[in-house]
């Protein structure tokens, strides 16, 4: 029986293949090392969608373009140009970003996880989403929330912990560090590691650090090859294809209960912090920094807040000057000058005084 027919999304951020019912979705967007943006969030919540409600359709796997990465998270990059400069737009952007990860979570199918390359910020958060995951030994896990501004708080801090523990999640959390792969695969992140490391034609199992970064970059006969990926990816297709649905949907959501608990017992409250975190410091520096290739001020933060008279939580200071002038107000403390008129701000013109009565006084 065919169901209601849902609203066509046009897919060009992502791919969206199906046959002999498996379902493939991959972030496409290698320029960005598989990282989403809004759009992209559009378009895999209506991907996976489409999977769940098509009956011919038992598995759905779900990867990244190229080798370099799975899904690196938010674009960065969007964060910067749009969401440190209009941060109640952030908001809207976690409804979707909620709705992406529901999309997996209540696909009502396996999901497998193709691990094609690193799986870091909210590419590992993805990557938790999904029922079961395969990853290639030159590929990682981890996530980097903390180091640019943000709190991984869509599935990291919910999930962590159940999968890895409690001090192994802070260690994730807090400190940041890569996880290899099969450092990964004894933590329980992942089902299974892959060799996808070459010299010469043979694969290296156990591949070296050294050996994977001549493989990334192709050096001394390294290279990296996915096939061993694919088929233990598809060994795992074949094995879920050959069960009941109802009963694996069932056993979905069953196993679900403590990542449904405590994923809508927090994202709310998530969204709302992290939109209103978006107008201070830290999104701000880190963001930039990321975007100009630089190492973020963490020092200068906490100097700043340590200081008498500075403020981790505003550029240049709290807004608290105003312009006897001009009469606008809320002017950083730090100002030596009002930026509407130009006049010299002299350092008791508090921005909290009552507004000057003419008809130029600015808010």
């Amino acid at each position: 029986m065919t169901f209601e027919q849902l609203p066509e999304v046009e897919y060009t951020e992502i791919l969206y293949t199906k046959a002999d019912w498996v379902a493939r979705i991959t972030i496409d967007r290698p320029q960005a090392y598989n990282a989403y943006s809004t759009r992209a969030l559009i378009e895999l919540a209506a991907a996976f969608r489409e999977a769940s409600f098509d009956d011919e359709v038992a598995v759905i796997v779900f990867t990244g373009s190229g080798q370099s990465a799975f899904c690196t998270g938010g674009d960065v990059k969007e964060y910067e140009s749009k969401y440190t400069k209009s941060p109640h737009d952030y908001w809207k952007y976690m409804g979707l970003f909620s709705a992406y990860i529901e999309s997996i979570l209540n696909s009502g199918k396996p999901v497998i996880g193709r691990l094609n390359g690193m799986a870091v910020g909210g590419g590992n958060e993805s990557h938790l989403a999904c029922d079961l995951s395969v990853i290639a030994e030159h590929a990682y896990v981890g996530q980097v929330g903390t180091k640019v501004g943000s709190v991984a708080a869509g599935g990291a801090t919910q999930w962590l912990p159940i999968f890895v523990g409690d001090r192994r999640a802070r260690e994730m959390l807090m400190l940041n560090r890569p996880i290899p792969a099969y450092q990964a695969l004894d933590w329980g992140l992942v089902n299974e590691v892959v060799p996808s490391v070459v010299k010469d034609g043979e694969f290296i199992v156990h591949a070296t650090k050294e050996q994977i970064a001549k493989a990334k970059k192709g050096q001394d006969g390294f290279s990296i090859d996915l096939s061993k990926l694919d088929e233990a990816v598809d060994a795992m297709v074949n094995d879920l294809i050959e069960q009941f649905p109802e009963c694996q949907r069932y056993t979905k959501q069953q196993v679900n209960f403590w990542k449904d608990m405590s994923w809508h017992q927090t994202v709310g409250h998530a969204r709302e912090w992290l939109s209103i975190h978006y107008s201070s410091f830290e999104p701000i520096e880190g963001m930039n920094a990321f975007v100009e290739k630089r190492k973020p001020g963490y020092r200068m933060l906490r100097e700043q807040a340590a200081s008498a008279e500075g403020s981790s939580e505003f550029p240049w200071g709290s807004y608290a000057k105003s312009c006897p002038e001009c009469g606008a107000r809320f002017i950083p403390s730090q100002f030596a000058y009002c930026g509407q008129c130009g006049k010299p701000l002299d350092e008791d013109l508090s921005g909290f005084a009552d507004a000057p009565s003419h008809e130029t006084a600015k808010r």
